[in-house]
């Protein structure tokens, strides 16, 4: 299932049919001796498999962590199809499937986005409500005495810090500060916005969060980012007010009442979340409004501004350390992204019952294990930056963003490697491969033997091959495979 998830993601029907190479012509089945299992036989072994997640986690923890080691953590969802799932619950979707409940599962990485452990809450729960599981986690099951737990501002909450994360008990941890506690920062002075006129980085101290260190960064290309999207959509809420004004003032069956335009206009400002940027007048049969641009104003002076708060002293972790560390929570992001949707197809969650759902999310957790490791051997094919160390030489601060090496570029912009070989994402590369084909010959010789042969890969899959389509026109082809009879069994042999 774990080779099917990534070669082939598909139901658990789907997969058991792939397994017997009668019927598809795969022979995974063949290969790991599996042939003649059914869904049910896939079943049991997710049963099988759920009994033996914590030896796995404890053992994936013993061979990638280590004492004062740094552990990533972030949370997720994913829509589950029916009503009948015991873990889904009606939550804030990621997804962006409204009216469809949800489950949620939180993803332990190290420091290089290897996947360590997993765990799967009910749909409605917060994310700082599972941080107390993790800590336990890697404190008891791991065996770990120092650890530093890096997650992000709606994770690691100051109530969070208090109740579960204490340095005290070797626990230490990286997270951000939220909107609010940036601008209490500037209202009270610890925070002073002429820090960056020459540099993008600061660190600062502040009453308001005592032993803690807080690294202040502004990026100015996150900066235009958030003015460009405030700005789409103050004008996409003017935009649906106007709608409204245009409703009241028509001639036939105008809009009237307060509380039905006050509706109307909440669904809009609910759609957008532009309230606190307008100011409203709104009677039986008008509505006005007009922008604060006072606030707007105040908000703007902070975009592209975030400040990363840690309990790890200075002498243990510079400043600039600490801000990669935090942006390295992005390998969790892609993490999710490839089991959900680009690779593994995690979602949508079609079982019912708790320990099938426990059992599936542990199954694409261990593909992605099983891909991270892939798409490291596979780098220099793929066009992943197989240079992070030229790439981050490149990069003239860690506020900055990350630039790619040479190598990367010249990827990107011959699609070839330095040998010439085509370069292919990581699906790209799995669909080539797929074109290898393992054909039963039966010579048509009395007493003749059959045998397999097995085709080549697709020219441009090899390194190093550079032969031409024309010289090998049948090398790859699954449905005109180059079969070599061996010089015994020709017809132009001797006695043949």
């Amino acid at each position: 299932m774990i080779c099917g998830r990534i070669l082939m993601p598909r139901s658990k029907l789907a997969t058991a049919r792939g397994l017997d190479s009668r019927t598809l012509g795969s022979t995974l089945g063949e290969l790991l001796d599996l042939e003649g299992s059914d869904e049910d036989d896939l079943y049991e072994a997710m049963d099988w498999l759920l009994l033996r997640q914590r030896r796995i986690e404890d053992e994936l923890a013993k061979r990638h962590l280590c004492e004062g080691t740094l552990t990533l953590y972030d949370l997720t969802s994913t829509y589950s199809e029916g009503r009948h799932c015991s873990l889904a619950r009606f939550g804030h979707n990621r997804d962006g499937k409204k009216g469809k409940l949800q489950i949620v599962f939180g993803l332990l990485c190290d420091n290089e986005g290897r996947p360590i452990a997993v765990e799967v809450f009910e749909g409605n729960t917060s994310d700082p409500m599972t941080v107390a599981s993790q800590v336990s986690k890697v404190k008891e099951r791991f065996g770990l005495e120092r650890l530093v737990l890096v997650g992000d501002r709606g994770m690691i909450t100051s109530a969070r810090i208090r109740q579960d994360l204490k340095p005290a008990q070797g626990i230490d941890w990286i997270t951000a500060l939220r909107a609010p506690a940036i601008r209490n920062l500037v209202k009270g002075g610890a925070l002073q916005l002429s820090l960056f006129d020459e540099k993008d980085l600061a660190e600062i101290t502040s009453p308001l969060f005592p032993g803690e260190r807080l690294v202040a960064c502004k990026n100015p290309l996150l900066a235009a980012e958030r003015s460009r999207k405030r700005e789409d959509l103050l004008r996409a809420t003017e935009r649906e007010l106007a709608k409204i004004n245009e409703a009241i003032h028509r001639e036939r069956r105008p809009l009237r009442g307060r509380v039905a335009i006050t509706l109307r206009v909440g669904k809009v400002l609910g759609r957008f979340k532009m309230r606190k940027h307008f100011s409203f007048d709104i009677g039986k049969a008008h509505l006005r409004y007009a922008r604060k641009e006072e606030r707007i104003a105040a908000e703007a002076a902070l975009d592209g501004i975030y400040v990363v708060r840690t309990s790890v002293p200075k002498t243990m972790q510079s400043s600039e350390e600490t801000v990669h560390w935090y942006k390295q929570l992005a390998v969790v992001e892609r993490a999710f992204r490839s089991i959900k949707t680009v690779d593994l197809k995690a979602r949508p969650i079609n079982h019912h019952k708790a320990d099938r759902v426990r059992a599936h999310v542990l199954l694409c957790m261990l593909a992605y294990y099983v891909e991270w490791h892939m798409r490291k051997a596979l780098a220099p094919l793929l066009f992943d930056d197989d240079d992070r160390t030229a790439a981050e030489s490149r990069r003239p601060s860690i506020v900055a963003a990350a630039q790619p090496s040479e190598r990367a570029q010249r990827k990107a912009t011959t699609k070839l490697t330095e040998d010439g070989t085509p370069v292919h994402s990581f699906q790209s590369l799995l669909s080539d491969l797929a074109t290898i084909a393992k054909n039963r010959v039966a010579p048509r010789i009395k007493d003749a033997l059959s045998f397999d042969k097995v085709t080549l890969a697709h020219a441009s899959t090899a390194q190093g091959v550079r032969t031409s389509r024309r010289e090998l026109p049948n090398v790859g082809s699954a449905k005109h495979p180059q079969i070599e009879i061996p010089p015994e069994r020709r017809e132009d042999a001797p006695g043949g």
